[in-house]
């Protein structure tokens, strides 16, 4: 599971950061799916929201 947290943002663009940084490029060993998680707490309304998605690594 990789992990991003945002404040005042969007859940999807804390996806979207895991992807475009290649966060789980220190995970090249492992095998199998990958689960992202972003997570954004809106600081105005005092809530958190998540989105989760599955990711599988393209073998080499």
């Amino acid at each position: 599971m990789i992990m991003e947290l945002k404040r005042n943002d969007s859940p999807g663009n804390a996806i979207n950061q895991i992807q475009t940084k290649k966060y789980f490029k220190a995970l090249e060993h492992y095998q199998g799916k990958l689960l992202f998680v972003g997570i954004d707490y809106d600081e105005k309304e005092k809530t958190h929201n998540c989105k989760i998605q599955w990711f599988e690594k393209e073998n080499r």
